[in-house]
């Protein structure tokens, strides 16, 4: 099958794929980014391969890519939530803490870095494309080829990391 036979069928069926992506992930902007994505996977296989049953193809590529959206966002949200005691974040020193809580926080800010340190190379790219950038678990695992699970892993073991370093900084 051709590229402008999938182009033909991805213009013709776009209002309904799109339609389809809404529904399943509740967002305008993130159905289009996945209406997106289907194009690209569904090109990259025409390349590789010849597909029979085109039509079907592109809208399985395309609701695999939003259960996947929603997948790793429920995971990401689990996650952020769960890891993480509220006591941990809200020890986080604030604009108006004391001098005290800032020294407290510079302390909590050095043993981390010091503990974050010790980490493999590849943990410590793990936490900071989560952490410092944001991206899901699922665009980490394919930036560094790795399981998803590998990253829900890694992430769980960091986490548990710093949160002994501020339980220990707390009771002393």
């Amino acid at each position: 099958m051709s590229q402008s036979r999938f182009n033909h069928v991805f213009l013709t069926q776009r209002t309904s794929l799109l339609r389809t992506l809404e529904r399943m992930v509740n967002n305008h902007s993130t159905a289009e980014d996945l209406l997106q994505e289907t194009y690209l996977r569904v090109t990259r296989a025409l390349s590789e391969r010849a597909i029979d049953h085109l039509e079907p193809f592109v809208f399985q590529t395309a609701r695999n890519l939003a259960l996947d959206h929603l997948r790793a966002r429920r995971i990401h949200s689990r996650t952020m939530v769960d890891d993480v005691p509220q006591e941990v974040v809200h020890s986080v020193a604030a604009p108006t803490s004391s001098a005290e809580d800032a020294a407290h926080a510079e302390q909590l800010l050095e043993r981390l870095n010091v503990s974050l340190s010790e980490l493999s190379a590849r943990q410590q790219r793990i936490f900071i494309l989560s952490r410092l950038h944001g991206h899901s678990y699922q665009e980490i695992a394919d930036e560094l080829n790795v399981s998803l699970s590998t990253v829900q892993k890694e992430l769980k073991l960091i986490m548990s990391i710093c949160i002994g370093v501020a339980d220990r900084l707390n009771a002393n």
